[in-house]
Formats: structure tokens, sequence, C-alpha cells
């Protein structure tokens, strides 16, 4: 039944910039043909059906926003990073009960019915019953987002095939320079020598193990729950001729029970450990070590200990990496220290993640078609809205990126230098 407000019924067009303020730098337009805002904003919105607004409404923050935009309900028009830069000025992904209101007025009743998440959107019966983090369901979570397509992470990586925080040397420096600083960067302060042992957790496609096994001349190994990962990276090492240093086992890191290893690098495999098991992870890692061995952790982290560590209800926890938890520093450090490890370094590179998912989104947007074609329009819309959305996070604080590099101390001796070697020359 339709609410009489007596007052005269708003465009839709109307009732958005109505709601999201008049100096809103966005101009809306909708499938009733009604169009608001500044027409020489450098943004534009597309409302292209009902359905768009039955998400903007009828989902909590910006789950609507990207559930609209998945389902191509909603559009972008412009550059997309620029479009959420635009709206997170807005707060159109936070629509107060009053403006949701105000939305409603300007609806039809087709806009009321309830809408069906896109086929994209991750469901609870795809991760099975039980709690999060046991080796089966963290098995179908890393094939969800990994086991997509080999040649579409190509295109949106690049040739280093590195899925985690570059660190770029110079602003201007390339993403491919950026990868290869990132992981020379951990070699030198994991104090990789030649003849050593290297355990790399979570090792995606390889990128590290090959790093260190070409570069250091160690014998690393590398572990993954990705099946198409562990396959490139096999391939990878063959076609390398590294067979004899470098090695990529299908695994999860908890198989491993080799020990001994004179350092071990855990990059971007913390995000999928979880809180709760966060001890037993620093457990095992430590009992992979001789004494006087590192470790580097270097992973995303939430820039407070307070509050909830997952966001079930949010759009990347639905998305992109079900089940994935961030912690703050404080959390993540003293898990390490509270299993006997020695912090002795800690570098933020929270803007260097910004340069990277730059980087990635133009990949992206420069492969597009062909991304569409491979994994199909929907799955591509939540990469372009997922990167263009963490850029812009990491631009504002609200995530963060840290390296921990810590020492299993031996008897209070922790064989190391007064502080890392950063400076080692590669062998």
């Amino acid at each position: 039944m339709a609410v009489r407000t007596g007052r005269p019924r708003l465009s839709i067009a109307e009732a958005l910039s109505r709601v999201l303020g008049g100096d809103a730098p966005i101009e809306f337009s909708a499938y009733d043909g009604s169009r608001s805002g500044p027409p020489e904003a450098s943004v534009r919105v597309e409302l292209r059906s009902p359905r768009a607004l039955s998400y903007l409404v009828g989902s909590p923050g910006g789950l609507g926003l990207g559930r609209a935009y998945v389902a191509g309900e909603l559009d972008v028009h412009g550059d997309i990073y620029e479009g959420l830069r635009a709206l997170a000025t807005t707060g159109i992904g936070n629509l107060t009960w009053q403006g949701r209101l105000e939305v409603l007025r300007a609806l039809d009743p087709r806009a009321l019915r309830p809408v069906a998440p896109p086929p994209e959107e991750v469901r609870r019966s795809f991760l099975g019953v039980g709690p999060r983090h046991t080796p089966m369901r963290d098995g179908r979570v890393i094939s969800h987002h990994y086991d997509v397509s080999n040649r579409f992470y190509r295109w949106v990586l690049g040739p280093s095939m590195a899925y985690t925080c570059a660190v770029y040397p110079r602003k201007e420096a390339t993403l491919e320079e950026a990868q290869e600083e990132k992981f020379d960067l951990v070699c030198r302060k994991l104090g990789l020598e030649r003849g050593q042992r290297l355990l790399d957790v979570g090792c995606g496609w390889g990128g590290m193990v090959m790093h260190a096994a070409e570069h250091y001349g160690v014998k690393a190994l590398g572990v993954t729950l990705s099946r198409e990962q562990a396959a490139y990276a096999q391939e990878e090492i063959r076609r390398r001729g590294l067979q004899g240093l470098a090695e990529v086992r299908h695994s999860d890191y908890r198989a491993v029970h080799e020990d001994g290893f004179d350092a071990v690098s855990s990059i971007g495999l913390t995000e999928h450990i979880g809180k709760a098991q966060l001890g037993a992870y620093a457990r095992h890692l430590h009992a992979r070590l001789r004494p006087g061995g590192r470790l580097l952790n270097h992973c995303i982290m939430r820039p407070t200990t307070k509050g909830p560590s997952v966001v079930k209800r949010g759009f990347i926890n639905r998305y992109v990496f079900p089940d994935g938890e961030l912690e703050g520093l404080g959390t993540v450090v003293g898990a390490l220290q509270d299993h006997g490890l020695e912090v002795r370094h800690e570098e933020g590179l929270r803007e260097h993640y910004a340069l990277t998912l730059r980087d990635w989104g133009r990949n992206l947007d420069e492969h597009w078609d062909d991304a569409v074609a491979e994994i199909g329009e929907g799955k591509a819309r939540v990469w372009r809205v997922y990167m263009a959305g963490s850029r812009l996070g990491f631009e504002r604080g609200s995530i963060e990126l840290h390296q921990v590099l810590c020492v299993k101390a031996d008897r209070g001796d922790a064989r190391f230098a007064l502080r890392p070697d950063f400076e080692r020359p590669r062998p």
C-alpha cells in the first residue's frame, strides 16, 4: 500500500540527490528518465531498473551498492575508483532510515519487492557447516577466490603473478619493479644466504619461492591451498630450471611437518587464518624454525584492535574473501610474542598497497573485454569494485598493511644483528 504524504512525488534521481545532499559531486540518472546533480560531474551513477533501488534500500551499508553493481542493475560511468571516492563523500552505501524513506517515496511498487542476491555471492551452503578455518572449509574458501583462471590473474597481476602488496622504490616505478622489490625486501629482512632453507606459507603462484631460490641460492619450499596456483608454480619452476632449489606443494601449511628451516615467509596468509587460530598458526611456524631462525609476517590489518575482526554481512566477506578476518597490529604481534617469537622490526606499507591496487585496476581495465569473456561479467564487476574500494580504504587508512619481522630466540641469544640488514647485497 502506498504511503500518502501529501507532497508531490519526487523523481528517483531527485530523491537520491536530496538524500545525499545537493552538493554531491555526482550526477544521477535513473530508469524513469530522471536526472539530477551537476551535469558537468566526471562521475555519473545510473540506476538501470527498480532492482537497483531494491538493493540500495534493502541491504545494509555498502552491501546493497555492491550487489546492485555486480548484478549490472547499477552502473558507474567514468573511472570506478573516482566514482567510489565521490560516493564515499555522500554516504550512498549507508542510507539512514530517514534517507530510505525519502527514496521509498520515489519508488514504484516493483522496487519494493525483495530481490535475490546476484549468483556471484557466496552462499552458506557452499562453505559447509561447522566452524570457520577448518582445513576442508579453508580449502573451499581459497578455491573460490584463487581457482578462477590463471589467465585472468596474469592479466590483472602482470608477469610477476604476485597477489600481495608491492613495495615501490620510487613513485614512478612499474608494478613489476615494485613486486621485485617486495620479494627482495623480504629476502633481505630474513637475511637469506646461499644454502639456507626457506618455507613460504600461502605461497600463491610461487613468486617468493622462485625469487629466493634464483637470487639468493636458498632451497625454498612453498605451500598453497589453490590447485591452480600450485600447478602454475610447478610449471614455472620447471621452465626456469629451478627444480633443484624450488618446490611448491598443493597443501595446507598445517600439513608441513619438516623443521629446521632458517627462515619462514608468510605473505598474505594471516588474513585467512582467523583470530581464534592465530596462536596455533604462530606455534606451528615457530616449530618449523631452527633456533635463531627468522619469520617475516606480511599481511593486511585493521587500524585498531577494537571491535569484531570480520564483517559477516559485508561485501568483501560475501563476494571476495569468505571467512576472511583482519586483525589489528597489536593482536598479531601479541600472538607471535606469546608463542616464542621475538619481534625485531615492524614496517607499515599502507600507501604501497594503494599504489599496487591502482596498477591492478588499470590492468583489469586494459583487459576488460578479455576478462569478461574469461570469467563472466558478474565476477569481473566483483573484481573491479573490490579493487577500487580497497584502494580507497588503504588511502583513507581504514585498512593497513604491515610487515613484522621475528626471530626464534635461543636461550636469550637472538643471533641477530643490531638491526635487520636491509642493504645486504645479492649473492
